[in-house]
């Protein structure tokens, strides 16, 4: 038998077959001893007298480690306008990763109702636009319908910062899930951690991994020029340098470094591409 996890609690593993039926599995040794079964993992499973186990897991397309979710379509970026302030170098050191992983990042900017109409934030708004990234703008009063389109047929996380309202996202759209929500810590200036478990809920048409967000925003391990090969705004003049090697850094007759002068690539994601260029540890052999 095949289906998805669509939910992890401890060793439990809750498996959507492919009659829509929800059941209860064991992880097998042998599968334990591979991998670790993560949510959104396509898994083939037999019954044991009255014990369903987990058998194979079946080839990734890809995976997220901070969340743990597996076969991500996109990754909705939740950010809020106001209390606590949206953040572009935070979105961006996120979207990195996300784009690294293989998946699309979507912005959502939540407390949209807490900011007038000539908030520098909308220029910001306007140069992710420009860049290629599908911005999505919420308020307290936006109907369901507004990120409806979004999740039909996908599994999708959500992730970014804490406070910003991922489980009351969810609440909204459902309010069936009954997700516990905690109010921000204003001594923190952030939210904390409500999230027990993973867990992909299905919301009109499309599956959400409900997650505590990405814990660490690590980038020791990332290969410097896979991420100079990744990022979306680059993308357009990946092969025009003069050097094939280019980092778009201090190298002579660089297209990106071009494009940035011009004004063809974000002057905000550039230097948040370089400051993430200093963090990461140079691989000794």
């Amino acid at each position: 038998m095949k289906g998805k996890i669509v939910k992890i609690i401890s060793n439990q593993y809750t498996v959507l077959n492919e009659d829509g039926v929800l059941i209860d599995c064991l992880a097998m040794g042998k599968v334990r001893m591979q991998k670790t079964p993560i949510v959104g993992d396509y898994v083939e499973f037999e019954k044991y007298d009255d014990v369903y186990g987990i058998e194979k897991i079946l080839e990734r397309k890809n995976e997220l480690i901070r969340p743990a979710v597996a076969n991500v379509d996109q990754a909705l970026v939740v950010m809020s306008a106001k209390d606590p302030d949206f953040s572009a170098v935070l979105v961006d050191r996120i979207c990195f990763l996300i784009e690294l992983a293989g998946i699309t990042p979507v912005l959502l900017i939540t407390k949209m109702d807490l900011v007038g109409e000539e908030d520098s934030l909308y220029d910001i708004i306007e140069d992710y636009r420009k860049s290629g990234i599908k911005v999505v703008l919420k308020s307290k009063d936006s109907k369901p319908e507004l990120i409806g389109e979004l999740l039909k047929g996908k599994i999708s996380v959500l992730t970014g910062q804490s406070g910003v309202g991922k489980t009351s996202l969810i609440n909204s759209l459902d309010p069936s899930f009954q997700l516990h929500t905690q109010k921000i810590s204003k001594a923190l200036g952030r939210g904390k951690h409500t999230t027990r478990h993973t867990q992909l809920h299905f919301v009109l048409g499309g599956w959400i991994a409900d997650t505590p967000g990405f814990s660490s925003l690590d980038f020791s391990k990332v290969d410097k020029k896979e991420l100079a090969n990744t990022i979306l705004d680059f993308k357009p003049y990946i092969g025009k340098c003069r050097f094939r090697d280019c980092m778009h850094v201090n190298e002579p007759n660089c297209a990106v470094k071009e494009a940035v002068e011009q004004g063809e690539v974000s002057k905000i994601r550039y230097k948040n591409y370089i400051d993430v260029l200093k963090t990461i540890k140079e691989v000794k052999y």
